[in-house]
């Protein structure tokens, strides 16, 4: 893909004997969202472990705009700050720092990785903060937000390294219901705006509506790939189709 962001080429992955990730091929676009869907277990988490070098891959390489960074295994000539710059990641669990309000939450990386000093990172915070709907909550402290509120000071922390590409890890699998839309309406806003997105998701409405690719993984490999909407409805494979029957069901 010649506009390709990012490229992975026979990615593997293995922890002890356990082979996790076995042979993965995938190249994203600039602007592009792609969702990646399969049952636990499959390798989708580590998937973007590797991406952002959390995990080092075995085997294979990752191009991040055409840098490989997976040379050296896991020495990486570019440093993993090359990748932290370019690579924003929001997981499942917020990962907040708890006696640190949102707004220095959102600072403290801009400060330290990228060298902003403590006025212009804290000007580049509250804006932030201010875009993903928490404008009034730039002094509260994590235990006094919402599950929904931390995830978006997350993605609003993500955000403020400038990222080119974000990974987003099953961020809403943590939250209750009603608190799943107002992530995920951030999310969609992102990608309208051309964020070049991977999200792992049990969420199908997002995936459908949003995705422009679903890839579906098992057991360490892509299993089927296409466009979100007609892999969704109308998957070739028949594990897809297993998959799907099971989650759509509910």
């Amino acid at each position: 893909m010649a506009d390709a962001v990012l490229q992975l080429e026979g990615v593997e992955k293995r922890f002890g004997a356990l082979e996790v990730l076995r042979g993965i091929d995938l190249d994203i676009a600039k602007g592009e969202v792609v969702c990646v869907l399969g049952p636990s277990g499959s390798g989708k988490s580590t998937l973007l472990r590797c991406i952002n070098l959390l995990e080092p891959p075995n085997g294979g390489r990752i191009l991040l705009e055409g840098n490989e960074i997976t040379a050296g295994r896991g020495k990486n000539p570019l440093g993993v700050d090359y990748v932290r710059r370019r690579v924003g990641m929001v997981f499942q669990q917020f990962n907040l720092f708890p006696h640190k309000s949102a707004m220095e939450n959102v600072a403290l990386a801009q400060q330290t990785v990228l060298g902003r000093g403590q006025k212009e990172a804290r000007e580049k915070a509250a804006g932030l903060l201010e875009r993903v709907g928490l404008g009034d909550k730039l002094n509260e402290y994590p235990d006094r937000l919402s599950g929904g509120q931390q995830q978006r000071v997350a993605i609003a922390r993500a955000l403020a390294m400038d990222p080119h590409v974000m990974l987003f890890d099953e961020v809403t699998s943590a939250l209750d219901p009603e608190l799943i839309k107002e992530v995920l309406d951030v999310m969609r806003e992102l990608a309208d705006e051309g964020m070049t997105m991977i999200v792992v998701t049990h969420e199908m409405g997002f995936a459908r509506d949003v995705g422009d690719r679903v890839v579906f993984m098992d057991q360490g490999v892509v299993v089927e790939q296409g466009p979100a909407r007609q892999v969704i409805e109308n998957p070739k494979e028949e594990r897809t189709k297993r998959f799907l029957g099971l989650v759509l069901e509910h």
